[in-house]
């Protein structure tokens, strides 16, 4: 009876402490159940979440919250004392199976919580605690909130999340560790003053959390235990440092302030900071010289002012730099020679000097004492490799880049036993002998050459690295053999010929393990071959720009993984074959510029993203099928022979709505990890004709062209309602009807093209409220009246109204007679009238508008190199 009076936590002390005295705590045995109170917060978190996946199935009253999925509860008390449900997802596009939903910060009641992550996940929404709900901004009550023990929150990479208020923060007095990336807190503009009051913070991690206010004039930071200060990919816009990263009360030892907009001249201020470590400004807009007195910075061990624009020479004091483990100039406007005092890092491990204007001779005195290098990038026009021919480097590398190299490789690169990355840009080095170069890439895992002058039948090589990327490099003949082990092959802009049975066809004794394969821009002829099914692990097949023939065979269809086809710009016909009806994964289907035909398949999947069937021989109707594609961005089925009308159910293809919760980046990625901490990340970009020229778009874009076809009847209404929409083209069909209203509500479009139709009426005055608009062309159609007034509409030139003989006012030189008199001209023109437009018929050239596609740069010590990476795919290699 009387330990019923103690409360639970205490009653479970004394139990153990009972059961220790009377039989030895090692063979006591005593089941502790969660507490109560503890046990209501976690099922009042669980209401608000969306779980796909089941990961909260085991979260049942029946059982006690100690055995719940992510749940750590002290052995004695049963109090909760750890919540650990992150998502392991790739990356924020390939998030389906995560919680989403809200995130209740009623888990902050849990009094005796020290460890809470969610990060990854794809929550909806922020709920604060009920103590805290009423609070202002300003409030200071205690009452907010009781997980007085938190030392971990990590809350990074829900990247749905906007978080306008942190002051819930600053009562987690034991936070030792906060991680926010990737959370929007752009509304939140006092952040430093709140993070300032945790006493016990060691590492505050913000970055991509479009912060946009750095506080620069701020004098002082109350920081007592800070260590590392991540704030990098932010919005941070000054031209100068903040004051208070000098003046506060603790020695950070780590600092990010990566891809920023600050600018200006490094501050010596830097100097009275003896505690650096790591000092990461790269990707900001620094310029200056990179002064002398960065040599004082003794204890520094990572130094990254890549992607700056810094003038003048490397400072010879940088060699005073004992500590220094990674040095990254890379991708600035250095000058001069490369300083000989860099041979005096014998601590270092990773050199980048990439993408300068350096001049002058490097050759093995520049490499002499470092011992412990394994990662070395060199590339500027300018410089002259002069290594002894018999010289063995004191390193073993694990990755290499070497640009602009001319006359030989330096031979004591095959001394490198232990490289597993080769790039080798922008070269007219010459490669041989080629058997001992080809056999010693077989110990590669990622084998990067590009835009090198190799030039070399490659038909009786057998590549066998992880990433084999030979893009222009001038290799003809047939194509190579590879491994089961190649994940990533691509051959493309180069002169390869002859049929792709041979790579495809023969005989395999192993599982391949390929999900990459593009073979585009070559001259390659001959049909697909029936063989797919040996390629199931495939994810993207892009043959695009050769010469291929014959119909798409029905192995094809055994490719479940497929996300992305490109056979554009060849000579297939036929069919689109049913089995493709098995890649239920498909994103992107390009089967622009052959000679397909046929009708417009009805069964396309419902993930399909684009769909692309410009210039080939569909005809028919448009099926109404297409509607359930809900997650379709860009349908171009222009410069065929469909007829019939438009669909009404375009509406139905929510993703072009403007309430869609589809993101516009693009889905197919994936990544290949290497035994040397580097992954190898895929982007697969579109290419779309849009505004008259072709470009290549990461993110899609949202696009309906229809144009060039023998379409007819109205405009639907519901076409309108696609508030998404970029680019609309209707052009060169026989519709008629007049433009409603509604366009105006398609606030987003940038290029309307309904020329060449039997369009009539007068010009809505809601397009002139259309302010992104660039490209407009209405020519040769019978609309009629004042072409309404305001900015928009003016700012074109009389081509996009040309062939419509009763339209009047700027641009056109027409002038307009009295409104009143246009008030009863209602009426159609006649057929001959039309006729007589089209006879005259002028199609302008239209000009491209949309952002075109920049190719995504390696990020690790072995940098930029693929900024001269073909623009046909996208790329990015990256350090773990």
């Amino acid at each position: 009876m009387i330990m019923e009076t103690f409360p639970s936590d205490v009653k479970y002390v004394l139990l153990w402490l009972l059961c220790s005295i009377m039989f030895n705590s090692v063979t006591c045995s005593l089941k502790v159940h969660c507490n109560e109170k503890d046990m209501h917060t976690l099922l009042q978190f669980k209401q608000g979440v969306t779980d796909p996946s089941g990961f909260l199935s085991s979260w049942l009253t029946q059982q006690h919250c100690c055995h719940w999925t992510g749940i750590q509860c002290d052995n004695i008390t049963g109090r909760v004392t750890e919540l650990n449900l992150p998502c392991h997802a790739g990356d924020k596009d390939h998030k389906s199976h995560c919680l989403s939903g809200e995130l209740n910060l009623s888990l902050l009641q849990l009094q005796f919580l020290s460890y809470l992550n969610l990060s990854n996940n794809a929550f909806k929404s922020i709920q604060h605690s009920p103590k805290c709900v009423h609070m202002s901004r300003d409030t200071h009550s205690h009452q907010c909130t009781n997980a007085s023990n938190l030392q971990v929150l990590d809350l990074s990479y829900n990247h749905d999340i906007l978080i306008d208020n942190l002051h819930w923060i600053s009562h987690l007095s034991s936070l030792q560790y906060i991680n926010l990336d990737g959370v929007d807190l752009h509304k939140e503009t006092n952040w430093l003053q709140l993070v300032t009051m945790l006493p016990s913070l060691l590492e505050l991690h913000m970055e991509s959390c479009q912060l946009e206010n750095i506080d620069p004039s701020n004098q002082y930071a109350n920081f007592t235990s800070l260590q590392v200060l991540d704030l990098a990919d932010n919005n941070f816009l000054s031209d100068k440092f903040p004051t208070w990263l000098f003046n506060r009360s603790c020695d950070i030892s780590h600092i990010d302030l990566s891809q920023n907009q600050i600018h200006g001249q490094l501050s010596k201020m830097l100097t009275n900071i003896g505690s650096w470590k790591s000092l990461n400004l790269s990707y900001n807009a620094l310029s200056g010289p990179i002064p002398n007195w960065i040599g004082r910075l003794e204890q520094l061990q990572e130094l990254d002012l890549s992607y700056n624009s810094f003038t003048g020479p490397i400072p010879k004091s940088l060699g005073n730099l004992s500590s220094l483990v990674v040095l990254n100039l890379s991708s600035n406007n250095l000058n001069g020679n490369l300083p000989e005092s860099l041979g005096q890092l014998f601590n270092l491990k990773a050199l980048s000097v990439a993408d300068n204007s350096l001049t002058g001779i490097v050759s093995e005195r520049n490499l002499l004492s470092l011992s412990k290098l394994k990662h070395l990038s060199l590339s500027s026009p300018a410089l002259t490799f002069d290594f002894d021919p018999e010289w063995i480097p004191p390193f073993n590398l694990q990755g290499m880049w070497l640009g602009y190299v001319g006359g030989k490789l330096p031979s004591w690169i095959f001394t490198q036993s232990s490289l597993r990355v080769l790039v080798i840009t922008d070269s007219t080095a010459s490669f041989e002998p080629l058997d001992k170069f080809w056999n010693f890439a077989t110990q590669l895992e990622i084998l990067f050459l590009s835009n090198n002058s190799i030039g070399r039948d490659m038909s009786n090589v057998l590549l066998t690295s992880k990433i084999v990327w030979l893009n222009s490099n001038n290799l003809r003949g047939g194509l190579p053999g590879i491994s089961p082990s190649v994940v990533v092959l691509s051959l493309g802009y180069n002169s390869f010929s002859g049929s792709i049975s041979p790579l495809l066809c023969h005989n395999m004794t192993e599982k391949s393990n390929l999900k990459a394969l593009y073979l585009g821009n070559n001259f390659l002829t001959g049909e697909l071959g029936d063989c797919w099914n040996n390629w199931e692990s495939l994810i993207v097949v892009s043959l695009g720009n050769n010469s291929l023939t014959g119909m798409i065979p029905h192995s094809m269809g055994s490719l479940p993984n497929l996300l992305s086809l490109d056979l554009n710009r060849n000579n297939f016909y036929g069919d689109i074959p049913l089995s493709l009806k098995n890649c239920k994964n498909l994103l992107i289907l390009d089967l622009a510029y052959n000679n397909f035909s046929g009708g417009v398949p009805r069964w396309m999947g419902q993930s399909l993203k684009a769909l692309q069937l410009r210039s080939n021989q569909f005809s028919g109707n448009i099926p109404p099928q297409i509607c359930q594609l809900n997650s379709l961005m860009v349908m171009d089925f222009a410069n065929n022979t469909l007829s019939g009308p438009i669909p009404h159910c375009l509406h139905n293809t929510t993703a072009m709505l403007s309430d869609s919760t589809t993101t516009s980046t693009n889905e197919i990625s994936f990544r290949v990890e290497t035994t040397v901490s580097i992954f190898f990340e895929i982007v697969i970009p579109v290419e779309l004709l849009i505004k008259g020229s072709e470009s290549l778009y990461q993110d899609m874009v949202y696009v309906i062209d229809l144009s060039s076809n023998s379409l007819s009847g109205t405009v639907p209404l519901e076409i309108f309602m696609l508030t998404r929409l970029q680019s609309m083209n209707l052009s060169h069909n026989q519709l008629v009807g007049t433009i409603p209203e509604e366009i105006g509500n398609m606030k987003q479009l940038e290029c309307i093209d309904l020329s060449s139709n039997r369009l009539w009426g007068e010009i809505p005055q809601s397009m002139s409220a259309l302010s992104f608009l660039g490209v407009l062309n209405l020519s040769f159609n019978n609309f009629m009246g004042k072409i309404p007034s305001g900015t928009q509409l003016q700012s074109f030139t009389n081509l996009s109204y040309e062939g419509n003989h009763q339209l009047c006012g700027p641009p056109l030189s027409k002038f307009c007679p009295k409104d009143e008199e246009y008030n009863n001209t209602k009426s159609i023109v006649e057929d001959d009238d039309y006729t007589s437009a089209v006879h005259s018929w002028f199609y302008m050239g239209l000009g491209i508008g949309f952002a075109v596609l920049d190719v995504y740069p390696w990020t690790s010590y072995l940098t930029q190199v693929f900024t001269r990476a073909t623009p046909l795919h996208a790329l990015a290699l990256s350090t773990t």
